[in-house]
């Protein structure tokens, strides 16, 4: 008897942002719009830079541009935070990284899921943030106690979802019609409800506390609240948002613009005004959902990333209430601090890269050097940057508090509690920094010893 095979994991991920995608434009019309911008926006960068297109298909880049997204959830408890990442296995998606945006006034920590190799990133690399509320930095001990009360009396996953996560987790994976099972019952998880579980005072006091609160408190699921698709050139998709009916946040956050890109840009249009039913027929409304753009450069070492903070951080002392012109003109004064070239980025040990062979490597033989700038010297090695594949705490909270209306508040700048995470998440969470580092090393011993033999 011929055994059923499994469905790849990258496979499912691929089904399950392929309908998240679809799903969210059917629920946020201007999310489409938004694809469509970010699509002719690529285009026209690619036919105007030639040597980046290239270089993108060089490096395996193009293709995934398209379907290069990611989303973020936020959930209320930690039995939801460790079914979440039971779920998202199914998918080949791990947690990745720890984020404490307290320290940005945002009552939340977070992680990231996302796949891990480079074979599974290039298939298709969507990740989701994930946050976690966390109630214990709330000064009201009722208000604390009525928001447990409220999330223990809801299962924000589907009684089949269970049950192919048990299945998945007990036969090593699941067939292509269970992965199609799987993924139609994953959305339920993601889906937008317009009626909350809560009476109009309710969410009102959960929202005068932090409206980000009400957002994960008071509704029967988290709802996917942001899908983002990448850009080659976000300065362009943010000037151009207002003229196709979208409201941009006030700045990109994150870097400026840069010959060689570091980690992350991000801005987004701005949340929608929802109407929202509460119980007892009371009528309201509720912003959560807006549409968010990314664009990724290089990942920064250590070293690269104390000094991103430390210009980051003089930087915004800066531009406080600045226009985004105003806002980049001061940080790209500031960072000139950081030098603007990939090679001297890799030089100074600032980011991290690939190395492969060029043609005249691939035939080179009993070459025992190991010294990658000699090597690079000769022709031999070329060296491409690795693509930061992870987010910045203090964007993605500049990020969620544009949307939600709330600013920063030092009563929430708690102590980062990395220990309390992965006890709710039930597993350790990855290195971001480990995984580059692993990555690199090993595209260089792969050189070395093809250079040896």
């Amino acid at each position: 008897m011929t055994q059923t095979p499994f469905l790849a994991t990258n496979d499912v991920r691929d089904r399950f942002s392929t309908a998240m995608s679809a799903m969210y434009q059917t629920e946020v019309p201007q999310y489409g719009t938004l694809l469509e911008l970010v699509e002719q926006v690529n285009q026209e960068t690619l036919n105007q830079q030639p040597a980046l297109r290239r270089r993108l298909e060089a490096q395996g880049e193009l293709a995934r541009l398209s379907v290069e997204r990611h989303g973020a959830i936020r959930v209320g408890s930690a039995d939801e935070l460790s079914m979440l990442r039971r779920l998202f296995a199914v998918m080949g998606m791990y947690p990745v990284g720890y984020y404490d945006l307290s320290e940005a006034g945002v009552p939340v920590h977070s992680t990231a899921f996302r796949p891990i190799e480079g074979e599974a990133l290039a298939c298709n690399p969507f990740r989701v943030f994930t946050s976690l509320l966390r109630l214990e930095l709330t000064e009201s001990e009722a208000l604390r106690q009525r928001a447990e009360e409220i999330l223990t009396k809801r299962d924000i996953f589907t009684p089949k979802v269970r049950d192919l996560i048990k299945r998945f987790e007990t036969q090593g994976g699941l067939t292509s019609d269970e992965a199609d099972q799987f993924v139609n019952e994953a959305l339920e998880t993601f889906r937008w409800h317009q009626d909350a579980t809560v009476d109009l005072d309710t969410y009102q006091a959960l929202s005068a506390e932090h409206r980000l609160i009400a957002d994960v408190v008071c509704f029967r699921g988290p709802h996917i609240n942001h899908l983002t698709p990448r850009t080659l050139d976000i300065d362009e998709v943010q000037r151009r948002m207002p003229s196709v009916g979208m409201n941009p946040k006030a700045v990109i956050e994150g870097p400026p613009r840069r010959e060689a890109s570091i980690l992350l840009r991000q801005t987004s249009f701005k949340a929608l005004e929802e109407s929202i039913r509460f119980a007892g027929d009371a009528q309201g409304t509720h912003t959560a959902r807006f549409g968010e753009v990314e664009q990724r450069g290089m990942a920064l070492t250590p070293k690269g990333r104390a000094l991103y903070d430390k210009l980051l951080n003089e930087g915004r002392k800066e531009t406080a209430g600045l226009d985004n012109d105003a806002h980049q003109a001061v940080m790209n004064k500031v960072f000139t601090a950081l030098p603007d070239s990939d090679e001297a980025m890799r030089r100074e040990g600032l980011a991290y890269f690939h190395y492969h062979l060029t043609d005249a490597g691939k035939v080179a033989t009993g070459n025992t050097s190991s010294d990658m700038d000699a090597l690079i010297a000769q022709g031999l090695v070329e060296a491409q940057p690795i693509t930061y594949e992870d987010f910045l705490p203090v964007s993605a909270a500049g990020i969620f508090q544009s949307n939600l209306g709330g600013n920063a508040s030092d009563a929430y700048a708690g102590d980062a509690n990395r220990e309390a995470f992965e006890e709710a998440l039930g597993a350790p969470v990855t290195d971001e920094l480990a995984l580059y580092a692993e990555r690199e090393q090993a595209s260089q011993q792969r050189i070395l010893a093809a250079l040896a033999g």
